[in-house]
């Protein structure tokens, strides 16, 4: 008697369907498949053997299902569902959060949730300190906590109406060249062992007396410094100003102005100081992207217009010597770490932490760098560079634009 009602109810939902749409026989959406495990599930758990038997041929008959995925489908929709309580709208990460946290992300110059997780708890207190975000300790905490995709999923309405920073790739490396001069073995690991470009800021136009920016950065830590010169033949003493400033020797240097003027001069200053010149980074292991960041970082600066006067040159060097103690002190970087054959994993720190963790660092040069650290106000400084590049892209702008400017909106080239 339970198979024939069975049965019969499975063809009323089949006759309906035929009623309604004539053309379709079969349950062929997911829509149709679910009404029907509904329409038969109770029935189904309810009868004997033989019943389901023939309650799975039907089903599996209209829907195309194998047996035991039919099976599945019935008694799972035959089970009483939890009730889910609905949500109140109530969030922990209130309006209040938020403005902090994009206060800390704008600091930063907007970088990613996996960039800027990591880097919160060590940034929200020095901005308090500095009276820069006046939170409660509740408020803190939430922020100093917040994970990742948090952080992505709170700034994605500021993500689409703020312009991403352009990325610029470096200037093509020659990997796989033997150095040019060796005076010691190539180690990506150790602090010293630089990746250096010399930028041309012609504007697209004739590179003759424009400004050049010598943009030199450590591979192992990622630690970057920026001069600018009059000339290719200033570049050795922009050189020797990087060398005084960075907390560890210089002992190789990466060349991106292959066949160039400047390359000849670079490798000029390396014979001389007995550095190790190459075209080229040892391609196992080694973390070309900190590079490029950097000089893709120099032209968001910049904006790829033409500097050519000394107002200019002494603008950029001021721009440069607060970019290096905000970037470097408080910008985190990606590297990657080895982590097996077939997974990469990722160490998140700013270059400053990277310096005063390394063994190769000296205690003294450590000890100068925490000095430098408890008195950098890492807002302060971003409004300083903010100010500062406006007023150098107002003098650029005051000037005569070259007829190949117009044109030619480029972001620099390499001398």
């Amino acid at each position: 008697m339970e198979t024939a009602g069975a049965g019969v109810r499975l063809d009323t939902w089949i006759d309906t369907r035929r009623t309604l749409e004539p053309e379709r026989t079969v349950a062929r959406t997911l829509a149709e498949r679910k009404a029907l495990t509904n329409a038969v599930a109770t029935r189904y758990a309810q009868a004997g053997k033989q019943e389901k038997s023939e309650i799975l041929d039907r089903v599996c008959a209209v829907t195309g299902w194998h047996r035991s995925h039919a099976r599945k489908a019935l008694l799972r929709a035959a089970r009483p569902q939890p009730t889910r309580t609905p949500r109140s709208g109530h969030t922990k990460y209130d309006a209040g959060v938020v403005a902090a946290l994009t206060f800390c992300w704008t600091v930063l110059d907007r970088p990613a949730g996996k960039r800027l997780a990591p880097v919160l708890p060590e940034l929200v207190p020095v901005l308090r300190r500095h009276g820069e975000l006046d939170i409660s300790e509740e408020t803190a905490e939430l922020l100093m906590g917040m994970s990742a995709a948090t952080i992505d999923r709170r700034l994605a309405a500021q993500r689409r109406t703020t312009a991403a920073p352009r990325h610029i790739r470096a200037g093509s490396l020659l990997r796989g060249e033997l150095p040019v001069l060796s005076w010691a073995e190539w180690d990506h690991t150790k602090p010293g062992f630089m990746e250096i470009t010399v930028v041309r800021h012609d504007g697209g136009g004739p590179n003759h007396d424009c400004l050049l920016t010598v943009t030199a950065t450590d591979i192992a830590t990622g630690w970057t410094e920026n001069r600018t010169v009059r000339t290719v033949n200033w570049v050795p003493f922009a050189l020797d100003e990087i060398a005084r400033l960075l907390p560890f020797p210089i002992l190789g240097l990466d060349s991106g102005n292959s066949g160039s003027e400047a390359e000849e001069i670079l490798l000029r200053w390396c014979r001389q100081r007995r550095v190790t010149f190459t075209h080229a980074r040892p391609t196992s292991g080694g973390n070309y992207h900190v590079g490029q960041k950097n000089w893709s970082l120099l032209h968001t600066i910049t904006d790829g217009r033409r500097y050519d006067t000394t107002t200019e040159l002494v603008q950029l060097n001021r721009i440069w010597a607060a970019l290096s103690r905000l970037t470097n002190y408080f910008y985190p970087q990606q590297h990657s770490v080895p982590a097996g054959p077939r997974r990469k994993e990722y160490d998140t720190a700013t270059p400053y932490r990277r310096t005063v963790r390394h063994p190769r660092v000296t205690a003294h040069d450590k000890a100068i760098l925490a000095d430098t650290y408890v008195c950098l106000n890492p807002a302060d400084l971003h409004r300083r560079i903010t100010a500062m590049t406006d007023r150098l892209h107002l003098l650029a702008s005051s000037a005569a634009p070259s007829p190949h400017h117009a044109r030619h909106r480029t972001q620099g080239a390499t001398a």
